[in-house]
């Protein structure tokens, strides 16, 4: 699934100069074998830490070996794409240069950025459709003393489209934070709960002044839609 935030921000869906920069994506692929699919909280939780890792690790800072390819990639827009891999095509996507962050039931590969139309021939060939995942079990309640996606009530998602949406947020919520507040996440591995928000909730969610991903609309929803609230206790207000 592919997605995007919209005006003010760098997933807009009206043109602006990252337009005309080069397109890149960040390729993420979820692990889903038909006997044991993870469950679909956690793979929306492992996802949006996947981005996180990514985004904190040395090679992708200063002259690291992935640190062009993100920088590629954050001046133009910010695109990520869940693609699916079971057996032997998981196996395949695992021996690319990436990183795979695991939860309580799903993994992750988070791989460098690539052109829009370059992608490697073991991920291209992944499937986009067919990311459905349900959750066996309702999901424990998010842990309000730290970091929470909220997602918006009103939408219909995918598991893929969502893995993607609440990457974003976790992207806009890192790119908020000072870099003591960075690094106190970071070492603490990234704990994070995604859950659902109350339509009341969400209202004074959206309004509160937390980072919102509003997406571009390529995908599944309408242009501009809400779709996260990235709530972090550091950007707490009042």
């Amino acid at each position: 699934m592919s997605s995007e935030e919209s005006p003010a921000s760098p997933f807009v869906s009206e043109t602006t100069p990252r337009d005309e920069a080069p397109q890149y994506v960040l390729p993420l692929v979820v692990h889903i074998e038909k006997t044991a699919p993870p469950a679909r909280t956690d793979a929306l939780r492992t996802a949006a830490r996947a981005v996180l890792v990514m985004l904190s690790d040395e090679r992708s800072e200063g002259e690291g070996e992935w640190a062009r390819a993100m920088r590629d990639w954050q001046d133009a827009r910010i695109r990520k794409v869940v693609r699916r891999a079971r057996g032997a095509e998981w196996r395949k996507a695992s021996t690319l240069p990436g990183i795979t962050v695991t939860g309580e039931s799903a993994e992750v590969r988070v791989f460098p950025p690539v052109p829009l139309d370059g992608w490697p021939k073991e991920l291209a060939k992944l499937q986009v459709s067919g990311t459905d995942l349900d959750d066996p079990e309702p999901p424990a309640a998010p842990d309000l003393g730290g970091p929470v996606l909220w997602l918006n009530p009103e939408l219909d998602m995918s598991a893929g489209k969502a893995m993607a949406q609440a990457g974003h947020g976790a992207q806009l919520a890192w790119w908020e934070l000072s870099d003591t507040e960075r690094k106190a996440w970071r070492e603490a591995g990234f704990p994070l709960s995604v859950a659902t928000a109350a339509p009341e909730r969400w209202r004074e969610l959206t309004t509160g002044g937390l980072p919102v991903v509003r997406d571009a609309g390529f995908t599944e929803i309408a242009p501009g839609s809400c779709t996260v609230v990235a709530d972090h206790p550091a950007l707490r207000r009042g």
